[in-house]
C-alpha cells in the first residue's frame, strides 16, 4: 500500500507562518541591543495580558533570530525557522545532518520560555548537553533569560538546593537519563525541602528517535539495598564451561534462546549429585544454570558489553556507547561477571522505576529533532501523537549513496571492503568505516594496521576522545574506524582540498538492525551541500541475516575455508532480503516497545497514585482526615482472619504485638488463649491507643507531632512501594518467558500487577501501625523529642 506524503501540505502552512516571521526581520534589525533585549520583557507582559504564544511567534522568532546574528554570528535560515515552528507545535522536525538543529531549537525554546514555566532541552549524552548549553548560553543571557546545565560534570555532588536552582532557570539543557533519575529521586524525598523540580511544561528531545524508540525498552531504575548475594553464580558458571555445545545444550539460530538437552540435564544431575535436576527444591540452582547458559551463549564480549578495570559495562545495542550505571536485572549481570571472572556486584532491589515513554508523557508539550524520524512516523503518531515533518535542506544533498556490495561469506566481505578502503585511501579521500560492534571495529583496526594504513578507532573504549577524532575525520587522508556511536551528535566538517576528491566516504561493514541507524551513518557525509558518498559491504553471514533473514539464504563458513575468488552476489536478487530483514527487525523492536508500554501502563497508574499521596502528605494536606484507629482496626481484623489454626493463637498474637505494636508490653498469655477474634482485636487496639497517646504526649509542639506522623506515613508508603516496584520488575522478567508456553505475557503481568497493588495497599496499613507504634521517641537534654524510626 503506497504511503502518501503529507509534508507538502504541512510545509505550505508552515511557510505562511515563516513569511510573517520574515516580515518582522527589518523592524528587529533596526533595534539597538538594549531595545532588542527589552523585547523579552515586552513579550512576557503581553503573554500575561492574554496574547497566545502563537500570536507572539512571528515577533519572538524574529527577535531571537536577530539576537543570534549579533551574539553568535549566525542568522537562522528559513528552513531552520520552519523547523522551529514544527517544534513549537509539538511535533518532530526531521532535519539532515549539518542543518543546524542546535540553532533551530533556540527559536521555540525562547518563545516557550516567555511563559515563565521553564523549558527543558534533552540530549543523548553529557558531552552534547554541555556543548550545546555553552554555545547557546550567551544568546539566551543576551535576551535576559537564565540557562542552566542539568547534567554538569559534578552532578553527583549537587545538593537539593543546587538542583532547585538549576530547574528554576528559564531554560535547562540536560540528558534524558539525568532528567529521569532526578524525577525518581525527587519522589523518594521525605520533605518538601528535598524536592526541586517544577511542574513539567515543555521539552524538546534532541535525537528523539534514539531516546523514545531505541532507549524505550530500558527503563530507568533506582537501585536500593542489595539482596543476599548468592554463591551459586561461580558454581553454575564452572558447570556451563564444562558442557559440550553440540551435545549438552541447544542455542537457537537467532541466538535468542538456549536450553539444556537431555544429555545436558543428565550431566547436571551427575555434576551436582542430584536425583532430579528439574525439581522444585532445586529452582535456585536451575535459575543460576539458566543465567550462566545465557551469559555464555547469548551475550558477547565487545558486542554486548566490555570489561574495563575489572568492571563489566554494558554497551548500547544501537550506537555502541558505554551504558555506565546500567545493569541487567534478575541476576543476569552477575552471571556475566562470573563468566568474565570479575568481582560480582550486588544484586540490588529496585526502589523506583519509569520508562522514557512515561517520563516524557508527564510534559504538557513534547517535541523532538532528528535526522531519521520518517521511518518511524506511524509509531510516533500512535504513541505520542507527534507528526514527523521533513524539513527541506538549505542546500541540495549531492551525496552519492552507492549500491551495496553483497558477498556470500564474512571473510569475502571483509577482504572486499579492505580492498575498497585501500583504493579510496590511495587518493587521499577521508574515510569513516562504520562497524556494528566494538569487536568488529577492533578487527578492522588490526587489518588496517597490517596494511600500513594509519587510522583512529572510535568505540566504547575511547569515547572520551570522540570530539577530537570527529574534528579530524574530515581531513585529507584521514581514516576513522567507528561503531555506530559516530552516527549521532557528530558533525564532520571537510578539510581543505577534500571536496575536490569527492568529500567524506562512509563505508559500512554491515547493515545495522534498523534502517534509521544506516541513515544516520550515511548522513555523516554530504552535510550542507558538501560532496560525499556512502557504500555498504554486507554478507549472508551478517547478524542481520542470521537473526532476521530467511533461513534458506543464511550462510555459515568454516574457519578453514579458503578464499579463492571474491565475487559479489547479484545485488538485485539479494538486496530485498536485507531490506526485509531490517523491516522484520524494526517491526520486532516496535512490538517490544508497545509491549513494554502496555506493561508499564499498570506501573504508571500505580506510580501516579503513590506519588500523588506522597506529595499531598509533603504539602501538609489530608493529615487531619486520616482516622488512625480505623486503619488499626482494619489491620487487627486482617490479622485475626489470617490466624493459623495449626499454631497457638497465643504465640501468633504475641509475635504480632512484638512485630507491630510494642517491645515493652508483657501480654497476658493465658487470657489471649481464650479470647475470641473480636476480643483480640480490642486488646490490640488498647495497646495501639496507649502507644499513640504516649508518643503524642512527648511532643509538646503540635506541629512536631504532625511532622512525626507524616514521616511515619511516608516511610510506610515508601517501604511497601519499593517492595512493589522490585516485585513487578522481577516479575516482568519472568512473565516474558511465558510466551513460549503460548500465554499472553501482557495479560499475565496486568493481572499480577492489579493483585499485588491491592496487597500492597493492605501492607501500607500494617506498616503505618508499625511505624507509629514501634518508633522510639525520647527527650534530649534540651527537652526536644528525638525519634528513632522502627
Amino acid at each position: 500500500m503506497p504511503k502518501f506524503n503529507l509534508d507538502k501540505g504541512r510545509l505550505r502552512r508552515l511557510r505562511r507562518i515563516l513569511n510573517k516571521v520574515n516580515q518582522e526581520a527589518d523592524a528587529m534589525d533596526d533595534l539597538s541591543d538594549g531595545k532588542l533585549r527589552q523585547k523579552t520583557q515586552e513579550f512576557k507582559e503581553r503573554y500575561q495580558a492574554g496574547e497566545t504564544l502563537e500570536e507572539l511567534l512571528p515577533e519572538a522568532f524574529a527577535a531571537i533570530r536577530e539576537a543570534a546574528k549579533r551574539v553568535l554570528g549566525m542568522y537562522p535560515y528559513d528552513v531552520q525557522v520552519l523547523g522551529g515552528i514544527v517544534l513549537h507545535e509539538g511535533h518532530i522536525a526531521e532535519m539532515k545532518t549539518g542543518e543546524g538543529k542546535t540553532l533551530t531549537a533556540t527559536l521555540p525554546i525562547y518563545l516557550n520560555a516567555l511563559t515563565g514555566r521553564g523549558v527543558i532541552l534533552v540530549t543523548v549524552n553529557d558531552y552534547l548537553s554541555c556543548r550545546d548549553a555553552e554555545e547557546m548560553g550567551p544568546l539566551y543571557r543576551f535576551m535576559g533569560l537564565t540557562i542552566a546545565m542539568g547534567a554538569p560534570e559534578d552532578e553527583d555532588d549537587l545538593s537539593a538546593d543546587d538542583k532547585k536552582a538549576i530547574y528554576a532557570a528559564d531554560i535547562v539543557y540536560t540528558t534524558h537519563s539525568s532528567l529521569g533519575f532526578d524525577y525518581l529521586i525527587e519522589n523518594l524525598a521525605d520533605s518538601r525541602d528535598q524536592q526541586y523540580l517544577r511542574d513539567f511544561y515543555y521539552v524538546i528531545i534532541d535525537e528523539v528517535d534514539s531516546v523514545l524508540l531505541d532507549s524505550a525498552t530500558s527503563p530507568l531504575v533506582i537501585a536500593g539495598s542489595p539482596r543476599v548475594q548468592s554463591n551459586l553464580y561461580a558454581l553454575a558458571d564452572a558447570f556451563v564451561v564444562s558442557l559440550d555445545e553440540k551435545e549438552d545444550f541447544y542455542v537457537t539460530d537467532e541466538k535468542d534462546g538456549v536450553w539444556l538437552t537431555k544429555k545436558g540435564i543428565k550431566r547436571a544431575e551427575d555434576y551436582f549429585r542430584l536425583e532430579k535436576f528439574y525439581h522444585k527444591d532445586n529452582q535456585e540452582l536451575v535459575r543460576h544454570v539458566s543465567l550462566a547458559l545465557r551469559a555464555h551463549c547469548l551475550f558477547e564480549n565487545e558486542k554486548d558489553y566490555v570489561v574495563q578495570d575489572d568492571e563489566l559495562v554494558l554497551l548500547d545495542s544501537t550506537d555502541g556507547r558505554l551504558l555506565k550505571g546500567t545493569r541487567l536485572q534478575s541476576g543476569q549481570h552477575q552471571a556475566l561477571e562470573a563468566k568474565e571472572h570479575v568481582p560480582l556486584t550486588a544484586n540490588n532491589r529496585s526502589m523506583a522505576s519509569i520508562t522514557y515513554q512515561n517520563l516524557f508523557k508527564l510534559f504538557d508539550k513534547i517535541s523532538g529533532m532528528t535526522g531519521t524520524g520518517k521511518p518511524a512516523e506511524d509509531e510516533f503518531i500512535e504513541t505520542y501523537n507527534m507528526e514527523v515533518v521533513s524539513i527541506p535542506t538549505n542546500k541540495p544533498v549531492i551525496r552519492k549513496d552507492l549500491a551495496d556490495s553483497i558477498y556470500r561469506s564474512f571473510p569475502e566481505k571483509v577482504f572486499a571492503a579492505v580492498q575498497y578502503i585501500k583504493e579510496r585511501h590511495a587518493i587521499g579521500q577521508p574515510l569513516l568505516i562504520a562497524t556494528g560492534s566494538v569487536q568488529l571495529s577492533s578487527l578492522f583496526s588490526a587489518i588496517l594496521l597490517r596494511e600500513g594504513i594509519p587510522h583512529n578507532v572510535l568505540n566504547a573504549y575511547n569515547a572520551v576522545k570522540e570530539a577530537e577524532m570527529v574534528k579530524e575525520a574530515g581531513q585529507l587522508g584521514a581514516v576513522t574506524v567507528a561503531t555506530a556511536m559516530a552516527g549521532r551528535g557528530t558533525d564532520i566538517k571537510l578539510g581543505p582540498g577534500v571536496a575536490e576528491i569527492g568529500g567524506l566516504a562512509v563505508i559500512g561493514t554491515e547493515h545495522m538492525t534498523s534502517e534509521r541507524i544506516d541513515l544516520q551513518l550515511r548522513g555523516r557525509a554530504g552535510r550542507q551541500g558538501d560532496p560525499g558518498m556512502s557504500k555498504f559491504f554486507v554478507s549472508l553471514e551478517d547478524e542481520l541475516i542470521h537473526k532476521w533473514g530467511p533461513e534458506h539464504i543464511r550462510y555459515y563458513s568454516d574457519n578453514d575455508e579458503a578464499i579463492d575468488e571474491v565475487t559479489p552476489l547479484s545485488n538485485f536478487r539479494y538486496q530485498k532480503y536485507f531490506e526485509q530483514a531490517q523491516e522484520a527487525s524494526d517491526s520486532s523492536s516496535e512490538s517490544s516497545r508497545q509491549q513494554i508500554l502496555q506493561m508499564d501502563e499498570d506501573m504508571r497508574i500505580q506510580r501516579e497514585l503513590i506519588y500523588r499521596d506522597r506529595n499531598n502528605l509533603l504539602a501538609g494536606e489530608g493529615l487531619k482526615a486520616i482516622d488512625f484507629e480505623a486503619i488499626a482496626q482494619e489491620v487487627f481484623e486482617s490479622f485475626t482472619q489470617s490466624l493459623n489454626s495449626d499454631q497457638s493463637r497465643t504465640f501468633q498474637s504475641e509475635r504480632f504485638i512484638y512485630d507491630y505494636l510494642s517491645y515493652n508490653v508483657s501480654p497476658d498469655l493465658e487470657k489471649i488463649d481464650h479470647m475470641t477474634d473480636k476480643q483480640i482485636q480490642d486488646y490490640l487496639m488498647t495497646i495501639f491507643k496507649s502507644q499513640f497517646q504516649n508518643k503524642k504526649g512527648l511532643f509538646r509542639n503540635k506541629a512536631l507531632f504532625e511532622d512525626f506522623v507524616r514521616k511515619c506515613l511516608l516511610k510506610a508508603i515508601d517501604s511497601t512501594w519499593i517492595e512493589q516496584v522490585d516485585y513487578l520488575t522481577q516479575f516482568k522478567q519472568v512473565v516474558m518467558s511465558r510466551r513460549s508456553a503460548q500465554r499472553n505475557p501482557i495479560y499475565e503481568y496486568q493481572r499480577e500487577a492489579y493483585w499485588s497493588y491491592q496487597e500492597m495497599r493492605k501492607r501500607v496499613y500494617f506498616e503505618i501501625v508499625r511505624y507509629l507504634s514501634l518508633s522510639e521517641v525520647t527527650l534530649s537534654d534540651s527537652d526536644q523529642p528525638l525519634v528513632q524510626f522502627a
